[in-house]
């Protein structure tokens, strides 16, 4: 199969998962409990004004029509308006999509170069060292992001008081405005990201190592740093986009709980608070465009890796 016929089939497979996860976000918050008249109507108003609220919002029809209606406009490219505010769905994610994009951005021109020369020095040395990066690197991995995010503001912020507790942005303003809002948040994704890639990328060069593709060049006398660039590097390319990939996926999910803890004006802080109101329109925009994002990511990743694993296949 060439290159543009996997890219395909890969695109296509990403937009049928895409429409079954649409189709799952919308049926997770139809079972939610409660729904968005209270935040709309008050928690004061009637019976009778509860039932014209829900009317106007919709709610009042099934569930599958509704999600159909959704689809029929996403397609058009129309995701409505939220229940709270009335704001369109689109605008809320050009203003805040962005940012959390550029959060995922930066921690991962941080995280890629350590967790490369990580996994490469402890795949090729083995050992203590590789024992206690590889150690550290599960634990690490283990740790829920908000805990992270808890130990740098308790270091950082209160006690050595070198940033600022949550990343306040100006009215109208940008997170690059503002450098140092950005610090923790990539610092607390940056320390989870490093976990993950290292331990990826550290197989990836072991098992490379090991291959008898390797064991020849070492045969030969190839060794160190010329056996790491010439022979591992390019044959563990693959494999290590595959990983960087993976990560790239999970930072964008851990961003949800990372924004909210440090209030960074992103889409997960977004998500959250339409979570919280039962803001379906909100909702199921928001969530389809995080999983969108994630699914474009590892579509791409995968075609880099083909692309990478052809060139490797005929510079052997």
């Amino acid at each position: 199969m060439n290159l543009l016929a996997f890219a395909a089939r890969r695109l296509a497979g990403a937009v049928v998962l895409l429409v079954l996860l649409s189709a799952a976000v919308f049926a997770a918050t139809a079972v939610l409990p409660g729904d968005a008249v209270s935040a709309v109507a008050g928690v004061d108003a009637s019976a009778a004004q509860r039932a014209e609220v829900r009317a106007g919002l919709g709610l009042d029809r099934p569930a599958v029509q509704r999600y159909a209606d959704w689809a029929a406009g996403a397609v058009r490219g129309d995701l409505g308006r939220g229940f709270v505010g009335e704001r369109p769905v689109a605008d809320v994610l050009a203003t805040r999509l962005p940012n959390s994009l550029l959060l995922a951005a930066l921690t991962l021109a941080v995280t890629a170069p350590l967790a490369t020369l990580l996994g490469l020095w402890t795949g090729l040395r083995g050992g203590v060292a590789d024992r206690v990066v590889s150690t550290s690197a599960q634990i690490l991995a283990a740790v829920p992001e908000f805990v992270v995010a808890a130990l740098l503001v308790a270091v950082l912020a209160v006690w050595l008081e070198v940033l600022p507790r949550v990343s306040v942005i100006p009215l109208g303003g940008t997170p690059l405005d503002v450098p140092d809002a950005l610090v923790l948040p990539v610092l607390t994704l940056g320390a989870v990201g490093l976990a993950v890639a290292t331990r990826l990328l550290r197989a990836s060069v072991a098992d490379t190592a090991a291959t008898p593709y390797c064991e020849a060049a070492r045969l030969n006398g190839v060794r160190g740093v010329r056996l790491a660039v010439r022979h591992i590097l390019p044959n563990a390319a693959g494999p290590a986009v595959q990983a960087l990939t993976l990560t790239t996926g999970a930072l964008v999910g851990s961003a949800v709980v990372v924004e909210n803890v440090f209030d960074y004006p992103g889409i997960g802080r977004e998500l959250q608070l339409a979570v919280a109101a039962r803001d379906v329109p909100m909702v199921q925009g928001i969530a389809t465009a995080l999983v969108a994002v994630m699914l474009a990511v590892l579509v791409l990743g995968d075609v880099c890796a083909r692309l990478l694993g052809a060139r490797e296949g005929h510079g052997r």
